[in-house]
């Protein structure tokens, strides 16, 4: 399924005082070092992800993988697209980084997701309605802005 099919479930940004390389480096980084951990490898077993290894180039560029997902479209200092599939879901994460001003990046990431089924609809409230998702979200956010700044 294609990125753009897949439905919006949320966005969140956060304004980083850094240019948008900076940015996209902190970007690229801490979401290769915090998907890459053990835990995100044993979490994508056991949920059937089809990408459960670090793969390809690095830093992160289309083609790249690591547990979860597989980078689909990389156009640096501007979209990063990722893309992934469970047994529960098919997703994207797009992250979009705009420069407001010199040294001023405003960097917004967008979930898309499909959750089919019954099995696919109690993940979706356990995932996404009871709001974990969203703090975890805020949370890589503010670690890429402290990285960047």
């Amino acid at each position: 399924m294609e990125v753009d099919a897949l439905p919006r479930v949320d966005e969140h940004a956060t304004v980083v005082a850094a240019g948008v390389d900076e940015v996209w480096r902190a970007l690229t980084e801490t979401l290769d070092r915090t998907c890459s951990r053990p835990g995100a490898a044993r979490y994508a077993r056991l949920v059937g992800c089809v990408d459960r290894a670090v793969a390809g180039p690095r830093p992160l560029a289309e083609g790249s993988a690591f547990p979860g997902f597989r980078v689909v479209g990389a156009v640096p200092g501007e979209e990063l697209v990722l893309r992934g599939s469970h047994r529960f879901s098919v997703y994207a994460f797009v992250f979009r980084l705009d420069e407001l001003a010199p040294g001023r990046t405003r960097l917004r990431a967008e979930t898309r997701a499909v959750f089919p089924g019954p099995a696919g609809a109690v993940y979706r409230l356990l995932v996404i309605g009871s709001g974990g998702h969203a703090a975890g979200v805020r949370r890589l956010l503010a670690g890429i802005r402290r990285r960047a700044e």
